[in-house]
């Protein structure tokens, strides 16, 4: 497994947890220590998404899962 791969995985492990979370508030918070607790876990799994997200830009998965790099089309005229 390759570092993209496992970026990969990381990444929807974090989303699942995530919603675990939101869910969790979405049922009922005991008391606002509790809801403020879960609100910073949320913004740091937010935090953490976004970190994931640039570190991929430009790359997607294709169908096998095996993951392509993605290069803009240079644009620019050559002299």
């Amino acid at each position: 497994m390759d570092g993209v791969q496992l970026l990969f995985k990381l990444k929807k492990l974090v989303e699942l947890r995530r919603d675990d979370v939101v869910n969790g508030m979405i049922a009922g918070v005991d008391n606002f220590d509790k809801y403020q607790y879960m609100l910073g876990q949320i913004r740091t799994y937010h935090y953490i998404l976004q970190e994931i997200s640039n570190l991929l830009k430009n790359k997607e998965p294709n169908e096998d899962g095996n993951v392509i790099k993605i290069n803009p089309e240079d644009h620019s005229s050559q002299d």
